[in-house]
């Protein structure tokens, strides 16, 4: 949450209404979908929604470069409709795009998005589009919500055709998962259309939309968990047909033919996964259709996921491998650069493969063999001399005698010294917007083992590649200095942690870890990691980057889950 936010985000809103995970069950979805400066607003099936008709309120009349509580910056209206607006802005306090709906104090719905998105907010689920802010001030009700300009909305993607089976099998376990946690807090969508999933660059999809836009639109449902799960199902089928499962065209998908009702994907197009095929229509049974197989029809996103884990993982596709074309000689190397060619004669000419050369038959040769034999005769005589007078000293006590003491040199070689390196400052390295501990950036190199830099917890691990590709520090060295190893002192111990430094141009997030230079990388199950390179780097930014966390119980600041601290960092170079 925003700074100014964290008093506004209560559990229950101050004018003695119901609990917010209460009324977000009752208003828990919208049609406003927007990202990348596009409103997404199709139509939705309401059979198990209902829509509350709003007293007519005018969208406050803002402009581009009008500016929230002197922090948020207007720049683009992407959608206005039925009394609110939705925008594109800037958060210049921290430099980074994001999302406002905004709509008049005085709007029928404001009090519930208010507590919509304050409820959402509380989840702090990384698989949502995550609120920031949420304030009434000014006559204006405005929520601000994350802003993802490198993900892909899933309509754009079902535009280029129907997804492989692995991608609709990532598609259906992520969502399903995301929101049976969700449900768990008593939090519903009622409108998980393609336009509110969004895919990362990473490979994540991630879910908007959760409860503020259903208080915008004021729908609302008796049954949320069957609505939300129909509509995983729907998404699923259009996955793999690239049909809307339903006789109305919707998101630039075409409808199924009208009058035949619901018929199974396989039906609507060959060579669809037949596991998946079944699962969305367990998923769509809920509208009256027969579960194949018969197996009983998935009415809440828990049984669902719970159907997808049981199912045979389906592994990506393999990638194609073309073999090089193959190789051609030139004119020059063929030993033809600068002559003509005559007419008619072909220009690839086969080069002659020379004979061997003859034996060494000749007085020469002769000679040459009898010098190689005598110096290989010398070679062994000098050899057994020296083994016979090194044996002769053994037996006579030499120089090694019981009082001899061994040189350095004979000993085993030492590892090297390393000089430990001053860290004059820190930061936090979130290239995906999303810090993690701000504040405790320095306890992680304070020496002070009892005060440490966390981590948020995940539901999924260890590595964090469901949600993000990493998550990590970035160090100040004052000056170019020589890195040669890191030793890094974790919060937790378990299977497994990752961490890789790297060498930074500053101390910014905006520079992508794939462009860095990799000093060393490591993993450990231990409470300590010890990272070396044989090639010291220069440099006076580092990062110190966390791919895999392990599970570690609940504590005073998160719940039990796949997390990690870092406690203390030393760099050091090879002295």
């Amino acid at each position: 949450m925003a700074e100014r936010s964290t008093a506004a985000v209560d559990v229950a809103d101050n004018s003695g209404d119901e609990p917010l995970a209460a009324q977000a069950a009752k208003a828990t979805s919208d049609g406003v979908d927007t990202q990348n400066g596009r409103a997404a607003d199709g139509p939705m099936p309401d059979k198990d929604g209902e829509r509350t008709k709003a007293a007519p309120a005018a969208a406050p009349e803002l402009h581009s470069g009008h500016k929230l509580a002197r922090r948020y910056r207007l720049e683009e209206c992407v959608t206005r409709v039925d009394g609110f607006s939705s925008w594109r802005a800037m958060d210049e306090k921290l430099r980074r795009a994001v999302g406002v709906h905004l709509m008049p104090a005085d709007h029928a719905r404001a009090r519930s998005v208010l507590a919509a998105a304050r409820s959402s907010a509380l989840l702090g689920d990384p698989r949502f589009v995550q609120v920031l802010d949420a304030v009434e001030e000014n006559d204006l009700v405005y929520v601000v919500h994350e802003w993802l300009p490198d993900a892909t909305e899933l309509t754009a993607l079902l535009a280029a055709g129907p997804l492989e089976p692995h991608e609709a099998y990532q598609l259906v376990s992520q969502v399903s998962q995301a929101m049976a946690a969700a449900h768990r807090e008593g939090l519903a969508h009622l409108r998980l259309t393609p336009s509110a999933i969004l895919r990362t660059s990473s490979g994540q999809y991630r879910i908007r939309g959760l409860a503020v836009n259903a208080a915008l639109r004021g729908i609302t449902s008796e049954t949320p968990q069957r609505a939300d799960t129909e509509a995983i199902g729907a998404l699923l089928y259009a996955a793999l047909t690239q049909r809307w499962p339903y006789e109305n065209d919707a998101y630039g998908l075409a409808g199924l033919p009208k009058g035949v009702g619901l018929i199974a994907p396989d039906q609507v197009r060959a060579g669809v996964h037949r596991g998946l095929g079944e699962l969305a229509m367990r998923a769509l049974a809920n509208d009256g259709a027969t579960a194949s197989r018969q197996e009983p029809a998935c009415t809440s996103p828990e049984e669902l996921a719970k159907a997808v884990a049981a199912m045979p993982r389906i592994r990506p596709p393999e990638p194609a491998f073309t073999a090089p074309p193959e190789y051609q000689h030139t004119t020059y190397q063929q030993g033809n650069y600068g002559r003509p060619t005559p007419p008619g004669a072909h220009t690839t000419q086969v080069r002659p493969v020379p004979p061997p050369p003859p034996p060494l038959q000749s007085r020469t040769g002769r000679a040459l063999k009898w010098g190689v034999a005598a110096l290989l005769i010398a070679a062994l005589g000098l050899g057994s001399w020296q083994l016979a007078d090194t044996l002769l000293g053994r037996n006579n006590g030499g120089t090694n005698g019981p009082n001899h003491t061994q040189t350095d040199s004979e000993e085993d070689p030492k590892p090297p010294e390393r000089t430990a390196l001053t860290i004059k400052g820190a930061a936090e390295y979130y290239p995906d917007d999303k810090a993690q501990d701000l504040d405790g950036v320095s306890k992680s190199y304070d020496n002070d083992p009892s005060s440490f830099w966390r981590t948020y917890r995940y539901e999924d691990g260890p590595d964090l590649g469901a949600y993000k590709e990493g998550l990590g520090l970035v160090f100040d060295l004052g000056e170019e200095q020589e890195v040669s190893a890191a030793s890094i002192a974790f919060r937790y111990d378990g299977d497994h942690t990752t961490a890789t430094i790297y060498a930074a141009p500053s101390l910014s997030s905006s520079t992508p870890i794939k462009s860095m230079k990799q000093i060393a990388t490591g993993s450990t199950k231990d409470k300590q990691l010890e990272l070396a390179t044989n090639t010291p780097v220069k440099t006076r930014y580092v990062v110190l980057w966390l791919t895999a966390m392990p599970k570690a119980g609940a504590s005073e600041y998160s719940g039990a889950g796949y997390k990690q601290g870092i406690s203390n960092v030393v760099f050091s170079r090879t002295s």
